[in-house]
């Protein structure tokens, strides 16, 4: 079953797909946060056949949902019931630290526009940190 991994934030939300047999996520786009998000991600969940949603869990240091975790849980909300599909929430912490340290180590070598597919890769950090507990825990 393929995945689709979201690393939501206010302004940009990253996107992974896990491989058709759902052991990894890789990165796949960053899209605005607009009101028209959760139509959009409905589109691409029936495109892609995805057969599971999983979200970035944002909580601060002491464990407390921040800001973006009402929103997060909002927007997860709004694709159960528009795609049927199950929402799943992974811990995001750190994740979007450790996908920019990987493109800073690459980014000599790299095009310019990497730096904009953080968010993905903070994704697909997110989705395969889910598939590797669901696959193996």
């Amino acid at each position: 079953m393929r995945y689709l991994g979201i690393d939501y934030g206010m302004k940009k939300v990253g996107l992974a797909l896990s491989d058709e047999n759902g052991t990894m996520g890789f990165p796949h786009a960053v899209v605005p946060a607009s009101p028209e998000l959760a139509e959009l991600l409905t589109l691409l969940v029936k495109k892609e056949n995805v057969g599971g949603i999983v979200i970035g869990e944002s909580v601060d240091f002491s464990g407390a949902d921040n800001p973006v975790a009402q929103y997060a849980h909002e927007l997860g909300d709004r694709l159960a019931a528009h795609t049927g599909v199950p929402v799943f929430y992974e811990s995001e912490t750190l994740t979007s630290a450790e996908a920019r340290r990987i493109y800073e180590s690459a980014e000599k070598t790299r095009a310019p526009k990497m730096r904009r597919d953080v968010d993905a890769a903070a994704a697909a950090l997110i989705l395969t940190s889910f598939l590797s507990r669901k696959n193996h825990g």
